[in-house]
């Protein structure tokens, strides 16, 4: 009786692990647009908009801008709003160039944007290709992303749940299998 309430208890826990891998939570940052007139040692101030899902403000969270070029890499806390869900940032760009940079939400990811290039003189703007009016989507970088590919912003990792799934299926036709060729048992 025992082996077959340990096997229940067995198929149980792997037909629960897709779903609790399906359900994890993501969020979506919004931030102004590519900064235009920032040059190297300028102040940007910058807003995120953080949203649970996509829709409720996540509060509560300490987010970051991260910013990078080849060896250098800086961080700048973002501070909550009055609004719920923005956080504001005063991120510097050190010196002209091609910066990176990136938002970790403070929750489960980091959100990755296009470069921006910082020109002496107190301009910076887009890349060739990107419009200085609005922020570019972000990459997600966080747990379950391929390997650079662009994402809608996170979310449950699908793929992630279904080999999970095919993984717990397995698992119980094999524990099945070897139940039956134990035969019954000795009680």
């Amino acid at each position: 009786m025992t082996t077959k309430l340990a096997a229940t208890v067995a198929v149980a826990a792997a037909l629960l692990a897709p779903s609790t891998a399906a359900a994890g939570g993501w969020a979506t940052v919004g931030l102004d647009p590519v900064p235009t007139g920032v040059g190297p040692e300028q102040v940007w101030q910058v807003e995120l908009t953080i949203l649970q899902h996509g829709r409720t403000p996540l509060e509560d969270v300490h987010p970051q801008v991260i910013i990078t070029r080849g060896g250098t890499r800086d961080v700048f806390p973002a501070r909550a709003t009055s609004e719920p869900g923005v956080y504001r940032a005063e991120v510097v760009f050190p010196s002209a160039g091609s910066w990176r940079y990136a938002v970790d939400d403070g929750f489960t990811q980091t959100h990755t944007f296009p470069p921006v290039r910082v020109v002496a003189g107190g301009s910076a703007k887009a890349p060739a290709g990107v419009a200085d009016a609005a922020p570019a989507p972000a990459v997600h970088t966080g747990p379950g992303a391929g390997s650079g590919a662009r994402a809608d912003d996170g979310g449950p990792d699908i793929a992630l749940a279904l080999a999970i799934a095919a993984a717990a299926c397995v698992a119980v036709a094999f524990g099945s299998v070897a139940l039956r060729r134990r035969g019954p048992a000795a009680g």
